[in-house]
């Protein structure tokens, strides 16, 4: 993990010295996505189990390297409702990206990862609350922070020159040490304006 990141940390450090002298930056795009998609998996020691559809917002922002790749930077929440009484387990995450896409026509797949962080938190209720601000017994909290690795893949469809609808699925690895998180795949949906 630490040589992914010197990596990343020497392409972004000599990439803008070479933009200087060869001109390679050509513009940048960013946006707003939502996102669902289903997880699952145990959480905590117990390895309780938790499963379901999350819910989430957030966005990226990229700069154009040459004709064929991008970097920046995305950040998310994530919410994964449990047991209907209130429950969640709740991600947020962002990092450094790298991608590279190719224009079809009016589409443009692209493919890249992600490196970054994030944090989980877990609230567990074993009943429904009765009212607002009443305690309740059997309540599990729990935040624990993660390194983050997310493989993605989508396609841009080409509305014009300067706005870009985009899909894209990726697949957040939480790593750390006793980290325990439901996983898999999210499927996004936003909107890009290009410059």
């Amino acid at each position: 993990m630490k040589k992914v990141l010197s990596a990343l940390v020497l392409l972004l450090s000599i990439l803008p010295a070479q933009a200087q002298e060869k001109k390679l930056f050509n513009g940048f795009d960013g946006g707003m996505m939502v996102h669902t998609g289903y997880l699952s998996g145990s959480i905590g020691p117990d390895r309780i189990p938790a499963k379901g559809l999350p819910l989430g917002i957030g966005g990226v922002i990229r700069l154009h390297v040459g004709n064929h790749f991008r970097v920046g930077s995305e950040g998310y929440v994530s919410t994964l409702d449990q047991r209907g009484n209130g429950s969640y387990v709740k991600y947020g995450w962002g990092g450094i990206l790298a991608d590279a896409c190719v224009v079809l026509g009016k589409v443009m797949p692209y493919a890249g990862l992600t490196v970054g962080g994030g944090s989980a938190t877990t609230l567990l209720m074993e009943e429904t609350p009765k009212t607002a601000w009443a305690p309740i017994d059997g309540t599990i909290y729990h935040k624990q922070g993660f390194l983050a690795l997310c493989p993605f893949a989508g396609c841009d469809f080409i509305v014009s020159d300067v706005m870009h609808l985009t899909l894209k699925a990726d697949w957040l690895n939480c790593l750390g040490r006793n980290v325990s998180a439901p996983s898999g795949p999210r499927i996004y949906f936003g909107f890009l304006f290009y410059h």
